[in-house]
């Protein structure tokens, strides 16, 4: 794993990391993986993984952020969108019977009402800066 990738998420942004680390692996299992016992990320699908953890890392919305698809802001390149539309069209109704109250949090969560940005949101990122500078 790429070191840069190597931090914690806080609060809500790990849930929605580790829902669509889950919807990755779904996936990943059914269009990459070989008949094998041991399942294995491949190495594109650990790529945007990556990518998805910095993406929420530096999210302006922090913890409060909404669900992707309701953001007025777009932090995903546009080929990085698209292949997370596909994994989710994909993963969603899998994750029903897969993983149920990942899905039930997730479907909850993307019909909140997309809050208003303030000077007392910041980002993962800043939070984390701001916890190692005080130590």
């Amino acid at each position: 794993m790429n070191k840069d990738a190597n931090f914690h998420l806080f609060g809500q942004l790990n849930t929605e990391f580790n829902t669509i680390t889950a919807m990755i692996d779904l996936y990943c299992l059914r269009h990459h993986q070989p008949n094998t016992g041991k399942f294995q990320r491949c190495a594109d699908c650990e790529q945007f993984r990556t990518y998805v953890k910095q993406r929420l890392d530096r999210c302006p919305y922090g913890e409060k952020k909404p669900s992707c698809k309701q953001c007025p802001i777009h932090c995903y390149k546009p080929q990085q969108k698209l292949k997370s539309q596909t994994i989710m069209r994909y993963s969603g109704p899998k994750m029903l019977v897969k993983h149920p109250i990942m899905a039930i949090r997730h479907l909850i969560h993307d019909k909140r009402a997309v809050p208003e940005r303030n000077k007392k949101m910041t980002s993962n990122y800043k939070t984390r800066k701001a916890l190692l500078n005080n130590r």
